[in-house]
């Protein structure tokens, strides 16, 4: 079966690299036509993945009208999902759409699977999400993602297409639990980045990690996620390698930000708009996240960094 990879930044990149290195013909689709050509021509991703090379087997596009694939992996910043499925939607009618991102829609307050259904009503809606750097999975380094789709028959079918040699992926019913971890560690490791930008220490963050996990079980299990779901490779795994490691780009953000310097405006940073989208939720479902209401404040540039920590540290003492 032929696989359709719609976004070449580097993740898209990398999941279109490693498929196709296990034989399996993939197309992938770039909006900027001289970056599919130079991709193409050089057999390279030299904007996103420098030094590693697309299999033969990778054909690159930015034709999406000339695309015929009977998997199409979604893999746009999630605030363009809608915007993309807008546009393109309707040639995805009745296909597995499996979104390769994470966060939550700051308009509509959806998460990627709801985006999907709603644009794509005959489409079936996946999610696939966890621990994970691209340039890894590009490289072949062992990788282990979760893939969450609410058809357990399509689940099964899409765990064995997708899966790799190198790239190893747990299937799950549970969309809300997989697409809320990836979600909202990214607002975690925001609020990590600070800790280590502003001086705070490595004993800090390990507390920002600590808390900002009990926030993510608490709005997770209030909107239907299995605590499992939480505790597994897209909830607690992706939350310890992108609160620890300068190569997530949230966490990097984070750093710049407690430091005072800037950040690569051209850098996807998914966590800053979810960030105030979940502090919304979190607000109509009464859940209480106090470091997610914080991360959101400071980029809203209601609180500064020395504020935002105050607030968390004069926080009543309480039960763990």
């Amino acid at each position: 079966m032929s696989i359709a990879v719609l976004g070449a930044g580097a993740f898209g990149t990398a999941l279109a690299i490693t498929i196709a290195r296990g034989g399996t013909p993939v197309t992938l689709w770039a909006r900027d036509a001289k970056h599919a050509a130079q991709m193409q021509a050089t057999r390279e991703n030299a904007r996103r993945l420098a030094g590693v090379s697309l299999p033969q087997n990778v054909t690159v596009t930015a034709e999406i009208a000339s695309i015929e694939a009977g998997i199409a992996l979604l893999a746009v910043p999630m605030q363009q999902i809608a915007a993309f499925l807008a546009e393109h939607g309707a040639r995805l009618a009745g296909k597995p759409i499996v979104a390769c991102c994470k966060g939550v829609d700051l308009q509509s307050g959806f998460g990627p699977t709801a985006t999907i259904a709603a644009a794509c009503p005959t489409a079936t809606p996946a999610v696939l999400t966890g621990p994970s750097f691209a340039i890894d999975i590009a490289r072949g380094l062992p990788t282990a993602l979760t893939l969450a789709c609410g058809n357990e028959a399509e689940a099964q079918r899409l765990q064995a297409a997708l899966s790799t040699d190198t790239l190893r992926l747990y299937r799950t019913t549970d969309t809300t639990g997989a697409e809320l971890g990836g979600a909202l560690k990214n607002v975690i490791a925001i609020a990590c980045g600070v800790t280590i930008g502003a001086g705070l220490g490595e004993s800090a963050r390990a507390a920002v990690m600590t808390r900002g996990f009990a926030e993510m079980q608490r709005l997770s299990q209030q909107l239907g996620a299995r605590p499992e779901t939480l505790a597994g490779l897209s909830g607690f795994g992706d939350l310890a390698l992108t609160c620890t490691s300068e190569k997530s780009r949230n966490f990097s953000f984070g750093l710049a930000l407690g430091r005072g310097e800037s950040f690569d405006a051209g850098k996807t940073v998914e966590g800053a708009a979810t960030a105030r989208a979940v502090a919304r939720l979190a607000r109509e479902a009464g859940a209480e996240m106090p470091i997610t209401s914080v991360v959101a404040a400071v980029l809203e540039q209601k609180l500064t960094i020395r504020e935002a920590v105050d607030a968390l540290l004069s926080r009543p003492l309480k039960e763990e």
